[in-house]
């Protein structure tokens, strides 16, 4: 299985996700795509098999995986502090990968009911819906 985790800024939740992804599914290809230098660093640091940074190569790299995961932003058009552009906005929205995106609410995207659980709470629930996508 191919991941692709995006993230943006400091690459926090990127980190979080590539670690707790090697941990449940040693066997996963993750690729970590970044919007800048500083989050693909913080996911290779973390894991990650692969990385690349910057637009041409987020919109490039997700055409060949087969989940994608990232908080909720990097499907809105300037989403992250306008680091998503709207080019890897709508690459990812129409992407035939698997879609598992952890609705963090620093993109004025406000889903009910998710403010009940901590980010790390909300990583391990989208590493679940991953692992169910898993061939058995």
């Amino acid at each position: 299985m191919r991941i692709a985790v995006i993230d943006a800024q400091g690459g926090g939740l990127g980190k979080v996700i590539v670690e707790r992804i090697k941990q449940r599914m040693p066997q996963a290809e993750i690729l970590g795509l970044g919007t800048n230098v500083i989050a693909t660093n913080a996911m290779l640091k973390a894991g990650a098999d692969r990385a690349a940074t910057g637009e041409n190569a987020i919109v490039f790299n997700i055409r060949n995986v087969d989940v994608i995961i990232g908080g909720i932003g990097i499907i809105a058009a300037n989403g992250m502090m306008g680091e998503i552009t709207p080019k890897i906005a709508e690459a990812v929205s129409s992407s035939e990968a698997v879609k598992v995106l952890i609705p963090i609410g620093k993109c004025n995207i406000i889903i009910p009911g998710s403010e009940n659980y901590t980010t790390n709470e909300l990583i391990d629930k989208a590493i679940w819906h991953i692992t169910q996508c898993l061939p058995e």
